[in-house]
């Protein structure tokens, strides 16, 4: 996936918006919160996604993925997707949508109201 192909899929996703920081990544938030990171790499995009705990588990030990730098020092289930093999396209953008949900669902009641998310 390109940094275009992953600017445009995540830009198709409910209520997100966009952001270059931290170095040049491209950051994707939903409500204020960011749900995929894409940067940090110097030969290919890598693509940093939440997880939830069943998958953080599963594609942390895949070729071409690990536990996110930094954030899963801290103890958050992030993915990096930073290598072939990695994962296709498809079961990226998977990905990222369930980080996007996973990061919508914790937003208040009220916050996901305004955005008009579903609150399931």
């Amino acid at each position: 996936m390109t940094y275009d192909e992953y600017n445009a899929f995540c830009a198709s996703l409910p209520a997100t918006s966009h952001v270059v920081q931290w170095g040049g990544s491209h950051v994707w938030k939903v409500g204020g919160k960011v749900f995929a990171v894409a940067g940090w790499a110097n030969e290919a995009p890598a693509f940093t996604f939440k997880a939830s705990d069943i998958a953080f588990e599963m594609l942390s030990h895949e070729p071409g993925l690990r536990p996110a730098p930094y954030l899963a020092s801290r103890g958050l289930k992030w993915i990096q997707h930073y290598a072939e093999p990695g994962l296709s396209d498809a079961d990226l953008k998977s990905y990222l949508r369930q980080s996007h949900r996973l990061v919508a669902l914790g937003l208040s009641k009220r916050a996901r109201q305004k955005l008009g998310l579903d609150a399931g």
